[in-house]
């Protein structure tokens, strides 16, 4: 949830308990066209641990994504959402299920006609399952731009910012809502290396304050290494080694490996860079975004 230097916050709304399963995959298979897409995919993340899922172009990241929100139904398997089966439901009974959702979308896809405002405004106002006041969403979209240290461009177009301020306009439009699970698809890519660690400084931000669940589909393995090693100290407002001061972090961190839609690998880092599979170990040595 956005926590900037207010005192006032913003609490989720009927968050789930620690012990509970925010997300689970059970033997998830999606085709299309009868080509494979995801085959005999399970996997669950709880209440504040983090996924990082890898895999080469093709391999069915984004699809996984998708599935998770309902976007897309799998031909066998299930999806449990909260506790709930979303898999044959329809579009009407996921609106209550993807109001605690936040999703980060590649390019960030923001509204060009829309101010900077309006856009993160806009969850708030359009799923009325969130049920927010109309005379609290000023108040809850500042405090998301703040969030993001992006307060003063309100009333800017997209067109007026950089890539990288896009992306964080973006961020705070998935906060906005308070939701206990973030997905974020590609959040750094195009971005060059100082800008893209901003970004991932904000996503262990809103993970650590909040203490959701979260998943990124990423292609640079030293984002994961970033949310699996460093923690946000509210203290100084800066990222410190999650090592050694009392938390899971490292543990609660897992990759997700995918091969041609198969899950192919999950684990811990250190797990991961253990593994002398070729094609898992290709991601622990590449540098670039």
């Amino acid at each position: 949830m956005p926590r900037g230097t207010s005192s006032s916050v913003l609490l989720p709304d009927a968050p789930p308990p620690a012990s509970a399963g925010v997300l689970r995959f059970e033997h998830v298979s999606v085709a299309f066209d009868d080509v494979p897409a995801l085959q005999d995919v399970s996997f669950e993340v709880r209440q504040a641990e983090t996924r990082i899922i890898l895999g080469a172009a093709g391999s069915g990241k984004t699809v996984l994504l998708k599935t998770a929100l309902g976007l897309v139904q799998p031909q066998s398997g299930s999806v449990h959402v909260f506790g709930q089966d979303i898999t044959r439901m329809t579009e009407q009974q996921l609106f209550g299920i993807r109001s605690k959702l936040g999703m980060l979308f590649q390019e960030s896809a923001l509204f060009d006609s829309l101010t900077i405002e309006e856009n993160v405004a806009y969850p708030l106002v359009n799923q009325k399952a969130i049920q927010c006041p109309i005379e609290d969403v000023s108040k809850r979209v500042r405090e998301a731009l703040r969030f993001v240290e992006l307060e003063h461009t309100l009333s800017r177009f997209p067109s007026e910012l950089s890539g990288g301020m896009r992306r964080r306009v973006a961020i705070a439009r998935a906060v906005v809502t308070t939701p206990p699970l973030l997905l974020y698809d590609s959040p750094t890519a195009g971005l060059d290396p100082i800008t893209a660690h901003t970004i991932m400084a904000l996503i262990i931000k809103e993970r650590d304050l909040s203490k959701i669940a979260t998943l990124i589909v990423t292609h640079r393995y030293q984002d994961g290494a970033l949310m699996a090693n460093f923690r946000y100290n509210p203290d100084n407002g800066k990222l410190e080694p999650a090592r050694g001061v009392g938390n899971n972090i490292t543990r609660t961190t897992k990759f997700l490996v995918l091969r041609e839609g198969r899950l192919v690998f999950e684990g811990t880092q250190a797990e991961l860079e253990a593994s002398t599979d070729a094609y898992i170990s290709k991601f622990r040595k590449q540098s670039g975004g």
